[in-house]
């Protein structure tokens, strides 16, 4: 990758792209932590009413002996999940290990009629059949690096690369 994406520019993409995925009951989840970062903005920005919900994978990811368990990482839906449009918002779809996870906790609290999900960055490697309805760009990085969105105290959106834990 020759230079990293204006992740400001990337957000109006985005929601472009949620505008046209909104559905008159649809409930905008964001996937902690840059996803509720995206919902919190995108809910204000499309004045929708009520709260978002946020939702974590840590208690189900595969890996979480080795990761633990976040304290900021808590799911909360102030919804009825059983029957509701769940549009999922995550900054960056790599393996789809992530949404997996997400599926489950979603899972735990009810049965949503339907589950779409709209990224920030899609950066190809998956290695579980996951794909999102709408991705605002699409960036490829060695396996070797990670793409986090980072936000600073006025709210304004980055895009970081490091090298992968």
């Amino acid at each position: 990758m020759n230079s990293i994406p204006d992740a400001e520019a990337l957000y109006i993409e985005l929601l472009r792209g949620v505008k046209s995925l909104l559905r008159h009951d649809t409930r905008l989840v964001g996937i902690t932590s840059g996803g509720a970062w995206l919902v919190e903005r995108l809910q204000k920005d499309l004045g929708l009413a009520g709260a978002p919900g946020t939702i974590s994978s840590a208690m189900h990811r595969d890996d979480f002996a080795r990761r633990g368990l976040a304290a900021s990482a808590q799911t909360h839906l102030p919804f009825d999940v059983n029957g509701a449009d769940v549009l999922l918002l995550d900054d960056v779809l790599y393996t789809g290990r992530t949404l997996r996870a997400v599926l489950n906790e979603l899972f735990d609290f009810g049965r949503p009629a339907c589950v779409r999900l709209a990224v920030l960055v899609d950066r190809g490697g998956r290695e579980l059949p996951v794909a999102a309805d709408f991705a605002a760009t699409r960036v490829e990085l060695p396996a070797s690096k990670s793409l986090a969105l980072a936000r600073d105290g006025n709210g304004v959106f980055s895009l970081q690369v490091e090298e992968s834990k």
